[in-house]
């Protein structure tokens, strides 16, 4: 269970960073009238992403503990 929670946790993060680059890429192409950026979308999106980081570390650091507190229990 553990593994697969710090899978779960890594491929949350992977996912959170790939909307932030997403949405870093949407503010980049703002005002050079190559797309129709709305800023306040692309800030929340952003904002969401690092939220959504947060709580797959999060994940992840509560996985290893567990991991290291079975380990410590069995030796």
């Amino acid at each position: 269970m553990t593994l697969s929670a710090i899978a779960s946790g890594t491929l949350g993060m992977q996912r959170a960073a790939d909307r932030l680059e997403a949405s870093a890429g949407r503010v980049a192409r703002f005002g050079t009238g190559l797309a129709d950026v709305d800023l306040s979308t692309e800030m929340v999106n952003a904002m969401m992403a690092g939220h959504d980081f947060k709580a797959a570390t999060t994940v992840v650091r509560v996985a290893d503990r567990m991991a290291q507190s079975t380990i410590d229990m069995l030796a």
